[in-house]
């Protein structure tokens, strides 16, 4: 019976396997440091079958390199043996949400989450530390191989705090952030799908290295737009005021991204115009020219701030809308080709007044516009006025996202202060942007993943989205347990869980107000990363002594729950971690069912013949025992021929 592997993705590997299709003759073997023979790659080989000329030695080539940046790389490929431990008390609505909020390094959980949410991500936005020299960075430890690595992250990391303060006296302030943030990178595209889209907040200490790498993660044919956020109006500076940061975007594939569909956003003021003149249309029914002077007198009662009256010009109807009468004339570039067919007044029957550059449209699409019902070309009282084409707003109420944009960032700081209270969390990222960005990129089902969780405005954000278009977008949020040094939230990710909670609540409020609609998700289930729920003697059998054969046989670390061990199985399975999840007592021992029928778990001891076979009744799709929990060495042999008999679909595995 096959066993599960128990730790994260080997990418190394899985790369080496990957050239040995396309270039098998560029495979080897070598010997580690303990003799192992391993499978490799013969790089001079390599880089011979990728070169039109012979390689004799290192070349210049344009490229970005820093001290660390191989380092990193092997980080990023080599599994970790960790595992997530799931935490009911801490959850909001555990076993219904499909929301996740994971505590602990974003490196490890990226590896964790590597094969179950591979290429089903459609947005990734992260806030990462600015790299100042006042915020942190991550504390890698890169001065080891992948081997010495995997050992090592088998164990709880001892050190707790994993953030280190980059100051310009450590002499690598540049290096120590871009090794920090390039094995993230990587490991963050394989979660993407093909149309997925990347969003980093930065600002001008590191955007440009920043830029750089994406361009050797994601590629420089996928880079969308670098955004700039002013965040202010004004600012304090001996030389420049910066009162703007950026959010650089790449997408996975920029061709399949355009295929997906454009981008538009909703343009300031004009759902609301709208909404006004349904009101004016309702109160004079068929009546244009009232309903204009009404539109015309609402307009003037604004203020001229107002982002409503930049629609003004909207003020014009007919039966199919609110409408501006714009100019009909072609542009004024000399052309005398410029269309100048006569277009007949619908009143007089003459031709009416042409514009001295021509029309803007031929005589085909003229003619389609006269015979829409009613005309999309609006005339004079009489021939002598030049006619112009009606630009209805109902039309035109979207436009691309602006690459640059104004939204001040004091209304974050407050936002964040009535959930948690006042002077815990500085410059926390501004919902309203959030939301605007999350509607843009994504689809009503999409799934959002933000592993720089910060204060937890990413998946406050997701839940506006969903309220306000009752959409079932999903978040996953990562934080690492940053200490504050203060009692009431010790760590950054308790302000990330208290901050969610009080939004939950909030939300859950004001949706509860809107009879007509059916629950939002307004939960998340947490998950706190530790070390595997296996003994050191399952990954490193040789090294155990002969005496300790009783733990070879109970390989489970004693103070795991079956939950536990229920969520490190969805990990190696690749199973969804969202998933309903529901415990059901048969024949006295404890099953867990994964999304109905999907995985059925049970990891009591005493499992015998007659309830693996009322569990194969049960038909599910894969199913998972204890390795020691079977009542004898019969059982254990029998089980696979009892499912292939009465469940030949069941896939069956052991712990």
């Amino acid at each position: 019976m096959e066993k599960l592997k128990l730790h994260s993705p080997d990418l190394t590997q899985a790369n080496i396997d990957k050239l040995a299709q396309l270039f098998p003759n560029c495979v080897t073997e070598v010997s580690d440091a303990a003799g192992v023979v391993k499978r490799s790659i013969d790089f001079d080989q390599l880089r011979q079958e990728l070169s039109t000329s012979i390689v004799e030695g290192p070349q210049e080539r344009y490229q970005l390199n820093w001290p660390g940046k191989r380092e990193a790389l092997l980080t990023a490929n080599a599994p970790i043996a960790k595992t997530l431990r799931p935490c009911r008390d801490e959850s909001v609505e555990f076993d219904t949400t499909q929301n996740l909020f994971i505590e602990g390094d974003n490196l490890d959980a990226l590896k964790l989450l590597q094969e179950t949410y591979l290429n089903k991500v459609k947005l990734i936005y992260i806030d990462p530390p600015y790299n100042t020299g006042n915020d942190f960075v991550y504390e890698d430890d890169f001065a080891e191989d992948s081997d010495a690595y995997f050992v090592r992250s088998n164990q709880k990391d001892d050190r707790g705090n994993r953030m280190i303060a980059n100051t310009e006296s450590n002499g690598r302030i540049h290096s120590d952030w871009m090794s920090m943030i390039f094995p993230r990178l990587k490991l963050a595209r394989n979660l993407l799908r093909d149309d997925g889209v990347l969003l980093v907040s930065i600002d001008d200490n590191e955007v440009a290295n920043l830029r750089k790498i994406c361009d050797e993660v994601f590629g420089d044919e996928n880079f969308v737009s670098q955004i700039v956020w002013q965040r202010s109006k004004k600012g304090d500076a001996k030389l420049v005021a910066k009162v703007h940061e950026y959010i650089l975007c790449f997408a996975k594939n920029k061709e399949a991204l355009v295929e997906a569909g454009l981008w538009r956003r909703k343009k300031d003021g004009a759902a609301e115009v709208l909404a006004q003149y349904a009101q004016f249309k309702a109160q004079f029914p068929g009546k244009h020219d009232q309903i204009r002077s009404a539109m015309q007198d609402w307009y003037r009662s604004l203020n001229d701030s107002d982002p409503r009256k930049a629609h003004k010009h909207y003020n014009w109807s007919d039966d199919r809308g609110l409408y501006f009468a714009a100019d009909f004339a072609g542009p004024d570039d000399g052309r005398a080709s410029r269309p100048r067919h006569d277009i007949l007044h619908p009143v007089t029957g003459k031709p009416c007044k042409k514009p001295s550059t021509g029309w803007r449209w031929d005589q085909a699409k003229t003619d389609w516009a006269l015979a829409q019902k009613p005309v999309r070309i609006h005339f004079g009282p009489d021939e002598t006025t030049i006619p112009n084409r009606k630009s209805y707003l109902e039309e035109i109420s979207v436009e691309p996202y602006p690459s640059v944009f104004y939204r001040d960032g004091r209304s974050a700081t407050l936002e964040v202060e009535s959930l948690v209270g006042k002077g815990w969390f500085p410059f926390p990222k501004n919902t309203d942007v959030l939301a605007e960005l999350i509607e843009l990129v994504t689809g009503p089902d999409d799934l959002i993943v933000d592993f720089f969780a910060g204060s937890g405005s990413t998946g406050h954000a997701v839940w506006n989205v969903n309220e306000a278009q009752r959409s079932k977008r999903r978040f996953i949020l990562v934080q690492v347990p940053e200490p504050t040094g203060r009692e009431e939230y010790k760590t950054i990710a308790e302000i990330s869980k208290r901050r969610l909670r009080q939004a939950s609540q909030v939300l859950r409020e004001s949706a509860g107000k809107i009879k007509s609609v059916g629950p939002l998700d307004m939960g998340f289930r947490v998950l706190k990363i530790d070390s595997s729920n296996m003994k050191e003697v399952f990954y490193t059998p040789d090294a155990v002594s002969q005496d300790l054969l009783s733990d070879q046989v109970n390989n489970i670390r004693e103070d795991r729950t079956s939950e536990d061990l229920l969520f490190q199985v969805l990990l190696d399975w690749g199973v969804d971690l969202a998933l309903p999840i529901a415990q059901e007592t048969i024949a006295g021992k404890v099953v867990y069912f994964v999304d109905g029928n999907a995985l059925a778990a049970c990891f009591d001891e005493g499992v015998s013949e007659d309830f693996v076979k009322l569990l194969a009744r049960r038909e599910p799709l894969r199913v998972v025992f204890r390795d020691a929990g079977f009542a004898t060495d019969s059982v254990k042999i029998n089980v696979e021929q009892i499912f292939k008999l009465m469940s030949p679909g069941t896939e069956v595995k052991t712990i």
